[in-house]
């Protein structure tokens, strides 16, 4: 692993022998001695005036992995109602950079809960290039199954590792798995992982699935953060006018994003970045839960997430795909006040909602 370090400022002078070889907004610097350097400093495109507090819902943090020093940050409605939907949440930043801490996360996921009613659990994930692919994703399984160690908890009274904050308000059998750009790459993975072991479980092999009191319902990927050596229309158009903060995603960004996080030699057909890629495995064979899939207009990512909408439905998934056309990537953070992340959290309310009808209707 590349040695670490945390500069003053962005990054300490390079020299021509340890010059700077990757910058991502000058947030991460890989050096070419291997240091990467992180800078301190939050992101301009991350505005601090975005408040902290709702007065409709109660916060707060929770280590949920020790070892890796792994952060949940937790929303619940308030005053409780009962048992309410839990929406586990994983954050963007092309694997590379983002956090729950971030104002911009933070204020989406405030309007998420208080707008849905749900409890909303902003999970953090190792990033790249200090943790290469695919570490992200094996945080996103280790935080599923703390919340599944939580749901065992919980419904057992000699048990004392339940978190009763998130218990008394959590309903586990209403679970959604929910991530934006690179996060949603994670919610997909987590989809396909839970789909293979319910399609071995059924076939009477060992497999690893929805266990305890936790039903995951459905998953939603805004913006899914996809590649792939082949360009795109999308791609190949690069910033449209009037993209405004999502014109940060040149496709150089998003080809460097790649090149740090993926592991060491691959290319963007990789597994983790290309759900069709040509060792990525067949997803018409996996059960899927039904998924819905968030795109915009003006997102270089915009084709990579319809192709896979599309491709999904025709193998016969349960899939739905909502477009804002004239969005940019990650509109509901640059303006979580929005009337697009309004409507957008409306649509997930609705998805939300279908699914749990879907789900009681099948037992009737």
């Amino acid at each position: 692993m590349p040695a670490v370090s945390v500069a003053a400022g962005c990054c300490p002078a390079s020299t021509p022998a340890n010059e700077v070889v990757e910058d991502i907004f000058g947030l991460v610097r890989i050096l070419s001695d291997g240091t990467v350097v992180r800078s301190p400093v939050g992101p301009v495109f991350c505005p601090t005036t975005f408040p902290e507090n709702h007065p409709s819902v109660e916060w707060k943090e929770a280590v949920y992995d020790k070892a890796k020093n792994l952060v949940v940050r937790m929303y619940k409605p308030s005053p409780a109602g009962g048992k309410v939907p839990v929406l586990v949440h994983f954050h963007g930043g092309g694997f590379c950079i983002g956090s729950p801490s971030w104002a911009n996360v933070h204020a989406f996921c405030l309007r998420l809960t208080a707008d849905t009613g749900a409890v909303v659990l902003s999970a953090g994930y190792r990033l790249a290039p200090e943790h290469r692919l695919p570490a992200a994703v094996d945080d996103g399984a280790a935080f599923m199954r703390w919340l599944r160690a939580q749901s065992s908890a919980s419904a057992n009274a000699a048990e004392a590792d339940a978190d009763a904050w998130l218990t008394e308000a959590a309903d586990f059998g209403r679970v959604f798995v929910t991530g934006d750009s690179a996060g949603a790459t994670i919610a997909h993975h987590l989809a396909v992982c839970a789909g293979v072991a319910v399609v071995a479980d059924d076939a009477g092999e060992a497999g690893e699935q929805d266990q305890d009191q936790v039903t995951i319902r459905g998953y939603v990927l805004l913006l899914p953060f996809f590649g792939g050596v082949e360009r795109t229309a999308s791609e190949q158009a690069e910033c449209p006018a009037g993209a405004g903060a999502g014109s940060l995603l040149s496709l150089d960004v998003l080809d460097r994003f790649w090149r740090v996080s993926l592991p060491a030699g691959a290319t963007r057909d990789h597994p983790v970045a290309n759900p069709f890629g040509p060792d990525s495995p067949d997803l018409g064979s996996v059960d899927f839960r039904p998924v819905l899939v968030v795109v915009a207009g003006l997102d270089l990512l915009r084709d990579r997430a319809v192709d896979y909408a599309e491709r999904l439905a025709a193998v016969g998934k349960p899939v739905e795909l909502a477009e804002f056309a004239g969005a940019a990537h990650g509109f509901f953070l640059h303006e979580p006040g929005s009337e697009a992340t309004c409507e957008l959290i409306r649509a997930v309310g609705r998805f939300v909602d279908s699914c749990v009808i879907s789900a009681s209707e099948a037992a009737a």
